[in-house]
């Protein structure tokens, strides 16, 4: 196929031999897959923040840190140079991301570098060789969904011990292959302790997990994972191995009104998106 232009710098550097085939086309990327040598990967393709359809992305950045502070200057200006600055920050998060989890037991793909906002990192496949599907694609017994239910609230764990959240965590951003589920997708992965929005962001992430793994597993939709897990983080001495039982008492004090209204704009929101991630799941890939 004819090389994208954005992928033709690494070919001409020895990087990338040659472009098999689009992959998929989603709203911050596109993946192709390619061949590097004698090895089959995939090329993840940002797309500039014009043509990018995530959502509040200003969100996701808030509690970043950028080590240069004529960077983190710029950043704050918005001047072109900024914006530059923060499209690197974008792109070199998910690398970041994907080393820290990989060395927590998180299992995500393997990262091989980021070169001018091109990704390359490991395809990964079913026993097959075949590229391995979506969880949403995916059909499964009860015992096997409580089982996968399991290893996700583990990573979510694991995730959180390394200080991150996933922030866009749902059955579209979760491959499996023949070991069980690959977590993917993480630019916007969010600082857990800088960032304010991550409390209700992991609850999402958890949520998520629980009403897909729910429906084959209805007694997991009684489960309240989230809360457990964020009040765990809270308290301090935060051990992502503790034994997690899916159960939360909620605190006895009159409610706080404030808080109440963010929850309830937190599920609005996360509908919204939910529907947005369907659609853009179902969109054919671009070839």
């Amino acid at each position: 196929m004819k090389i994208p232009k954005r992928i033709q710098p690494l070919v001409d550097e020895g990087l990338v031999d040659e472009v098999l085939r689009p992959l998929m086309s989603g709203k911050e990327a596109a993946v192709f897959v390619v061949r590097c040598g004698e090895h089959i990967r995939c090329a993840k393709v940002y797309k500039d923040a014009d043509h990018r359809s995530f959502k509040q992305a200003v969100q996701y950045q808030e509690g970043r840190k950028v080590r240069s502070s004529r960077r983190a200057r710029a950043m704050e200006k918005g001047s072109r140079y900024g914006r530059q600055q923060q499209e690197n920050s974008w792109q070199n998060a998910e690398v970041s991301a994907l080393y820290k989890l990989a060395d927590a037991g998180v299992r995500v793909p393997e990262p091989y570098g980021c070169f001018d906002g091109v990704l390359l990192m490991e395809l990964v496949t079913d026993a097959d060789g075949d590229v391995a599907p979506r969880l949403n694609d995916v059909a499964m017994s009860a015992e096997q969904a409580i089982e996968d239910h399991a290893i996700m609230m583990r990573y979510i764990m694991r995730m959180l011990g390394v200080g991150l959240v996933h922030g866009d965590l749902s059955e579209f951003n979760v491959l499996v292959d023949s070991y069980g589920p690959v977590v993917i997708d993480l630019p916007q992965a969010v600082d857990a302790a800088a960032n304010n929005n991550a409390g209700w962001m992991l609850e999402r992430d958890v949520n998520n997990m629980t009403q897909y793994y729910g429906q084959y597993a209805p007694e997991l939709l009684q489960t309240r994972f989230a809360k457990e897990i964020w009040a765990l983080y809270q308290a301090g001495d935060f051990d992502p191995e503790t034994e997690l039982t899916g159960e939360f008492t909620d605190p006895t004090e009159a409610a706080d009104v404030d808080s109440v209204l963010e929850e309830i704009k937190a599920a609005f929101a996360e509908m919204v998106e939910r529907q947005e991630r369907k659609q853009a799941a179902d969109e054919p890939d671009e070839r």
